[in-house]
């Protein structure tokens, strides 16, 4: 099966990502025909300034081969190196009912947040089904939340058929990813760069360890059993090896040990986790030119799908 998903270079990246998609990208290279994709352009929507967004693109190419992705098994590409993208969006754009995307979710919640609407914002349904059309996949990683994406994607396909009597793409499925481990911000709210929650995974140690011991915590004394539904015991849970897992339920059920020590201990075990990662992170930010190289074979391996695709959707639409 061939699976598709991308993660936008809008900002630093953060143990949310890694256990929310990356981690997941990573096994499924072993099972499936995998293309993943840095969605520079989906960037654009909120990041506007292009001293930030390059090193964010190479930052964010390097940890994906830093945390494991093999350019022999999946196709790594930069969105903004298949010129094909953006034309495909103009073809489903023309296609696409306004009503359609007034309902998506994802625009709401942006505007609630207080982000001036814009176009890109608005018509970014249709952009993340190009993504996911133009290579035919079948399965696109999301989580439970996330169906309504495909479901656009599927409904923009459709429309796309019956409007020139042709099925020319495949119709993806969602690959709902039931465990996906759900990461805590520092203050209890879900880890978003947009709350400014997060915890970097290559930031300096200096820098992530006082992040961690910045976590949102009660006054519960030392020697008092402590509460779990804060942040401390769900990031401590996602992050504590199976021989120290008895010991954080004791250090919050029977009391004893105070929030600082559980905190140290949860930077010894981030470092444990994202350790070897962060060596070849930082490796490959000074070989930059090893890292364009996967881009620019993983464009042109991705292209060689592509290029016929998008021949079928000229002729479809009387283009050519």
């Amino acid at each position: 099966m061939r699976v598709l998903s991308g993660v936008q270079p809008s900002g630093k990246l953060h143990i949310g990502n890694y256990f929310g998609a990356i981690r997941q990208f990573i096994e499924l290279q072993d099972q499936h025909d995998c293309f993943y994709f840095l969605a520079d352009y989906h960037a654009l929507t909120t990041v506007q300034d292009p001293q930030i967004l390059r090193p964010l693109v190479s930052d964010l190419a390097a940890a994906f081969l830093a945390f494991g992705l093999d350019p022999s098994r999946s196709i790594i590409y930069r969105q903004s190196d298949i010129p094909e993208i953006p034309e495909l969006m103009w073809y489903l754009s023309t296609v696409t009912s306004m009503g359609l995307l007034q309902r998506c979710h994802s625009f709401k919640d942006k505007v609630s947040q207080g982000m001036v609407p814009n176009h890109g914002l608005f018509a970014y349904p249709v952009l993340m089904a190009a993504d996911i059309l133009i290579v035919n996949s079948d399965l696109v990683p999301v989580g439970k939340d996330q169906k309504q994406h495909l479901e656009v994607t599927r409904d923009i396909a459709g429309a796309f058929h019956a409007t020139y009597g042709t099925e020319v793409f495949r119709l993806p499925k969602p690959m709902i990813l039931e465990k996906v481990a759900v990461v805590p911000g520092l203050d209890g709210r879900k880890m978003s760069k947009s709350y400014g929650n997060t915890i970097e995974i290559f930031g300096p140690e200096k820098a992530i360890r006082k992040r961690i011991m910045s976590i949102k915590t009660d006054s519960t004394p030392v020697e008092e059993p402590k509460p779990k539904e804060g942040s401390l015991y769900q990031l401590a849970k996602v992050f504590a090896p199976d021989g120290e897992q008895a010991w954080l339920e004791k250090a919050f059920d029977e009391g004893g040990t105070g929030y600082g020590t559980i905190k140290k201990k949860l930077f010894e075990w981030f470092l444990e986790v994202f350790g070897d990662a962060r060596g070849r992170f930082e490796k490959l930010s000074s070989s930059p030119e090893e890292v364009e190289a996967v881009l620019a074979d993983g464009a042109q391996r991705a292209r060689e799908i592509i290029v016929p695709l998008m021949d079928s959707v000229r002729r479809a639409t009387g283009i050519r």
